[in-house]
């Protein structure tokens, strides 16, 4: 849990070089939306791993 007490960057080298030109406010929108589309799958893949574990540990 020590990720999330520290402020997450989820920009590639190119983004990084993006959101420095764009400004702090659009920066900070630009790293948001990586990070909302970087949860989905996150989201999909923990839904599935819990159904297989629950599947799996009543068998």
């Amino acid at each position: 849990m020590t990720m999330m007490s520290a402020p997450l960057m989820a920009q590639c080298s190119l983004c990084t070089k993006t959101a420095q030109q764009l400004g702090e406010g659009p920066a900070k929108g630009l790293n948001n939306g990586i990070l909302m589309l970087a949860l989905t799958p996150l989201a999909i893949i923990g839904f599935l791993a819990f159904r297989w574990w629950r599947s799996n540990r009543e068998a």
